[in-house]
């Protein structure tokens, strides 16, 4: 009804406003700091504080991946962290993450947190081509950074069709090194988005995103995408989300998985 598009828009036109300063910001530290990412290039890593940037850096092997962007491969650290990964079922089972995999192929998505709008989209973005993931014995699987009960309920909401773990710790999203940080969330592109959601019918629970795992640990956590085995240590897809909502394109995903 036009009043609650009046109430969201209005919500909407604050959080492009903050986002919009918040980026004007990000963007300029970035022209004074790094213009251009290239191979090889020793790259600034966030700290776990999203307010406070740490000076360690690091040299990442880059590849140009199937879309043409340039995305960081894993490292041979990357790869020994990920084997002590352990996920939880929606059973409360602990499980290697790595055996996810091992005996088969599968798309694995890693959601920013259980409540939010935008890993909701992308569950059913991804759901949407199950079939023909099945028809090539691919599975589907989608991990968040929470607890076992915020994995049943997100679950319970979204209906989900692929398999869904916990992960807790978020020793997956540390592993492959996803990033994280205020400016990776609240960006214009994220919050046109998420306008575009709520005139779509997805809703933010708000309930999940304010509760102390996704606040501590989630809350600005981006994730990605990652086609993977059979094999443990065969990953030949991976999508690192730069920002809130950035989901790599579905043909990109289909040709690494299924083709």
């Amino acid at each position: 009804n036009k009043t609650f598009t009046s109430m969201a828009c209005s919500s909407s036109t604050t959080l492009l406003s903050n986002s919009l300063h918040i980026n004007q910001i990000s963007i300029h530290n970035r022209l004074h700091v790094s213009p251009k990412v290239s191979p090889n290039q020793k790259l600034p890593i966030y700290s776990k504080n999203p307010l406070k940037l740490s000076t360690t850096t690091t040299t990442i092997p880059f590849a140009l991946d199937s879309a043409g962007v340039e995305s960081p491969l894993l490292s041979g650290d990357s790869s020994s962290s990920l084997d002590l990964v352990k996920v939880f079922d929606l059973e409360g089972n602990g499980i290697p993450i790595s055996d996810l995999w091992k005996d088969r192929k599968a798309v694995v998505a890693f959601a920013r947190h259980f409540g939010c709008v935008l890993c909701r989209k992308r569950a059913d973005y991804l759901a949407s081509k199950k079939d023909i993931m099945d028809a090539s014995g691919v599975a589907l699987v989608l991990i968040g950074p929470g607890n076992i009960d915020q994995a049943k309920s997100f679950a319970e909401q979204t209906k989900f069709k692929g398999e869904i773990y916990a992960d807790p710790a978020q020793s997956s999203y540390e592993a492959l090194r996803f990033v994280s940080g205020v400016l990776t969330t609240f960006t214009p592109k994220a919050g046109l988005k998420i306008i575009e959601l709520y005139m779509e019918g997805y809703r933010q629970d708000w309930k999940l995103s304010f509760e102390k795992d996704t606040v501590n640990r989630g809350g600005w956590q981006q994730g990605g995408i990652i086609v993977a085995g059979p094999g443990k240590g065969n990953i030949s897809y991976i999508h690192k989300d730069k920002e809130a909502g950035d989901d790599p394109e579905i043909e990109d995903i289909l040709k690494a998985c299924c083709s």
